[in-house]
């Protein structure tokens, strides 16, 4: 299992065992339309969202509780995401957090910045003809409606 706080690391799925970390600043830019894609989708915890992004980036990202927690208390202060306690059919205490008006706003506003942002850099490298990486998939994933 691949951890850490500061930086996600990435795998390429075609060479099994490659790490590509990713820089923090882009982890860090990324965290908060990422996280509130997951829960525009249904409220959830704090493990199961963890889990969530391993899933939705294939792999890629590994996430840590210390990546996840703050920004998830940060996003609550922000008034975008609301968090309550619920009892599992386990028994075990979970806090649940679930995205706010204020939050659906804010995710469209990065959803529209971050397409700014990646058609630019697309153009840029082609403009300069600087080859995608061989294994770069193109994403045809998109933001749950509403968001």
């Amino acid at each position: 299992m691949l951890l850490c706080t500061r930086r996600s690391r990435a795998h390429r799925p075609e060479q099994p065992g490659e790490i590509i970390e990713i820089n923090k600043d882009l982890i860090a830019a990324s965290s908060t339309p990422i996280v509130l894609a997951i829960l525009a989708d249904e409220d959830s915890y704090g493990y199961a969202i963890l889990q969530r992004v391993r899933e939705l980036s294939g792999g890629r990202m590994e996430w840590t509780d210390g990546m996840l927690y703050p920004v998830l208390h940060r996003l609550e202060r922000l008034g975008h995401v609301e968090a309550r306690w619920e009892v599992a059919t386990s028994g075990r205490r979970r806090k649940y957090y679930g995205i706010t008006s204020r939050g659906r706003a804010q995710l469209a506003d990065e959803h529209r910045q971050w397409q700014a942002v990646d058609e630019t850099l697309r153009g840029i490298w082609r403009a300069l003809a600087l080859p995608a990486p061989a294994n770069h998939v193109v994403s045809t994933a998109t933001l749950p409606q509403g968001a």
